[in-house]
């Protein structure tokens, strides 16, 4: 069992929707992948393979009503948001029946009704929305949350330093969330900037810092941002976390990889997030093997459905171009 594993008070039903979603998420990657050699995914694409838990962990802890805005690598948080494979398969195609009428593609995908304001093809993108977002909810007394998720890149953009602070002066109840990979492209984290770890920049706002050291164990993740969300949701204010992680695949679909050595990537798959929670699962008689393979069967077959219902849908029409600028 991975290091950090212990016996944790999740109910059953719980742990095994931690397995699917992320079974969703790992399923997903890997079909789009296969689609992007075949030439049918028009743009660019960001995988998150081997980062399932650090999206699967934050998105259980949130109500189903709260909010968040995502980044480029967006698959993940996507689908443990709530998304239709369906309709998300059918946007990455750039087809009608996508959930932004296939005019967002794989780093646009938005799910207003999920409360997924949308990936953002811009670094950075996201982090303005998420404090206008969360002032809404503020100034409406929602009492929801807004998470803005990023990667380890994006924090030496100037709007990390402009969204932080304001979120922090005026007390707003939104989550600024790192996911660190370790890497910004080909870039290494420890070359960009001189902290040792992210989260410590808090410090410089005001607000609390919270570092989730392996967020490869979806329990740590979940476990942490609960109590991330109950001081956000409670008034009082904002906080910001760093869960480290790994992305097993390029930066994007045209990245071989070349900046990092077949060593370094074999012994970040051996902590697999997935393998690690069914292995977890199964030593503490928390779920049969029969009942996780039911999942994976599950899974599969969705996914299988959702490409089905994708490569069947029309692509959007001419007169589509005028539709959806202004609002009614």
């Amino acid at each position: 069992m991975e290091k950090g594993y212990k016996m944790a008070t999740l109910d059953k039903s719980l742990l095994l929707e931690m397995f699917k979603k992320m079974e969703e998420i790992r399923r997903m990657d890997l079909k789009i992948a296969q689609l992007v050699k075949k030439g049918k995914v028009p743009g660019m694409t960001h995988f998150s393979v081997g980062e399932e838990a650090a999206s699967v962990g934050a998105m259980l802890a949130l109500n189903a009503d709260d909010i968040i805005t995502s980044n480029h690598r967006g698959h993940g948080q996507a689908v443990a948001k709530g998304i239709d494979l369906n309709e998300m398969m059918a946007e990455i195609l750039g087809k009608y029946t996508g959930t932004c009428k296939g005019k967002g593609g794989s780093m646009h995908i938005a799910d207003l009704d999920a409360g997924n304001l949308g990936a953002n093809g811009i670094v950075g993108g996201g982090m303005g929305i998420a404090v206008g977002a969360a002032l809404t909810q503020q100034m409406k007394k929602t009492g929801r949350v807004v998470v803005c998720f990023f990667g380890d890149g994006a924090t030496n953009e100037g709007v990390f330093h402009e969204a932080v602070n304001m979120a922090s002066i005026w007390n707003l109840p939104v989550i600024f969330y790192c996911i660190n990979n370790g890497y910004g492209i080909s870039a290494d984290i420890k070359k960009m900037t001189n902290v040792e770890h992210i989260h410590e920049r808090s410090a410089a706002y005001g607000i609390p810092g919270m570092f989730i050291e392996d967020g490869n164990n979806v329990i740590d993740v979940y476990e942490g941002f609960q109590k991330a969300v109950e001081h956000a949701r409670s008034g009082k204010g904002p906080v910001l976390i760093e869960s480290v992680t790994y992305r097993w695949l390029g930066h994007s679909s045209s990245d071989p990889g070349k900046y990092r050595t077949r060593e370094e990537v074999d012994e970040w798959k051996k902590k697999d997030p997935i393998e690690n929670l069914r292995k977890y699962m199964l030593e503490n008689n928390l779920a049969s093997a029969e009942e996780l393979e039911a999942i994976q069967a599950q899974v599969k077959e969705a996914v299988e459905a959702s490409v089905k219902f994708a490569e069947e849908s029309p692509f959007p029409p001419l007169e589509s171009a005028f539709e959806d600028i202004y609002a009614d």
